[in-house]
């Protein structure tokens, strides 16, 4: 994967071809963002970076024998560690590690800006936790100690350490502060302080900022042409995430905002009936719609505290939308918009690890129903 095919991020690009020029990159860096932020792309186009042949000044080649291996992910001295479930395991460790490099290699040329639950579905892992098994420390060390076999450097791909085991983290340390020479470590995590704060100690970080709505809308209109008013609705519910926005394409268009509003109206008259039967419907909803509404009305959440802050300049909304905010906004103040806020994050937290929609659903309209009434 190359820099030029990773939409924006311009600052964060310029940065570590800075750092490779000037020759001041350090060993470990820790490529952190949001849920949602291309980090991992990042340092897949960082390492090809690394390995090319013909390095220009802003990018790699991408035609030379290094950069078709690496746009492949099979540069010899590239080497990834990456969360796992309790997937079945083959008596063979060393053919059960090349199956599942394969399957991974495969997952990153298909959904190269995918996230942890599209590489579960990958592989099949539905509802096993994925962790960064205890014996991947050694694995890490073994890797490390043989010479690079083509390229100057060798690179070590981490993809959510804050999933390794306490014994495998704390098995890298060492070699994480003082590594061979010409070897580097990228960690790529979308929740640093989850991590280990002797991790923490021996890498430079790098924020990944999400993708502006300019640079997401260009890449959408580029690789996936469509009507302006759906492009619209995908950047505002998006919110910087590609890989979201992608999938938010093949799904059925819904009418948020028709659902929001009469949802908020049931919640705020307290009428439990209706509340029952529209927690069914939402039920019946798949995933994606489930998160898609909870998505919107989290910006909804934030649309009505620029309302009540008189901070409309920076309003994402317009036409209707923009009506029932300025009426919405009449109703809640800034500490019940906090509280329906967390308890929005907290359902699509328990929708994302398969709870019952039903129940979540019920159980958040009966909570803002309080919040509107207190």
């Amino acid at each position: 994967m190359t820099f030029s095919s990773i939409p924006g991020l311009i600052e964060v690009k310029n940065k570590l071809v800075s750092s490779v020029q000037s020759n001041h990159l350090a060993h470990a860096l820790l490529l952190a963002g949001k849920e949602g932020a291309l980090s991992l792309p990042i340092a897949l186009a960082f390492a090809q970076y690394l390995h090319c042949q013909n390095k220009n000044e802003t990018d790699a080649c991408g035609v030379c024998p290094a950069c078709n291996k690496s746009l492949k992910y099979i540069h010899p001295d590239t080497h990834f560690v990456f969360p796992l479930g309790n997937v079945k395991n083959d008596k063979d460790e060393e053919h059960f590690r090349s199956a599942i490099l394969k399957i991974w290699r495969n997952f990153l040329l298909a959904q190269p800006f995918g996230n942890l639950t599209d590489w579960i579905n990958s592989y099949g892992g539905e509802d096993k936790q994925a962790l960064i098994a205890r014996e991947e420390s050694r694995e890490i060390i073994r890797a490390l100690s043989l010479k690079p076999f083509e390229s100057p450097v060798k690179i070590m791909i981490i993809w959510m350490p804050e999933l390794m085991h306490s014994s495998a983290a704390n098995g890298i340390l060492k070699i994480l502060e003082e590594p061979p020479p010409q070897t580097f470590f990228l960690l790529v995590t979308s929740a640093a302080e989850q991590l280990l704060p002797t991790i923490l100690s021996r890498v430079q970080r790098v924020y990944i900022p999400l993708l502006s709505d300019e640079d997401l809308s260009q890449y959408l209109q580029h690789h996936h042409p469509m009507d302006e008013r759906k492009l619209q609705g995908i950047v505002q519910l998006a919110e910087g995430d590609l890989n979201f926005a992608i999938q938010l394409i093949d799904s059925e268009e819904d009418h948020h905002q028709d659902r929001f509003a009469d949802w908020m109206r049931t919640c705020f008259k307290k009428d439990f009936i209706k509340l029952i039967t529209l927690s069914e419907e939402f039920h019946e909803m798949d995933k994606l719609n489930q998160r898609n509404l909870l998505t919107y009305s989290l910006g909804m959440m934030r649309e009505s505290l620029l309302q009540i802050s008189s901070a409309e300049q920076i309003s994402r909304i317009q036409g209707s939308e923009e009506k029932f905010i300025r009426d919405f906004s009449k109703v809640v103040t800034l500490p019940k918009i906090e509280t329906i806020n967390q308890l929005m994050n907290d359902a699509v937290y328990h929708l994302e690890r398969n709870g019952s929609a039903k129940m979540i659903f019920m159980d958040l309209s009966l909570q803002i129903a309080k919040v509107f009434n207190l």
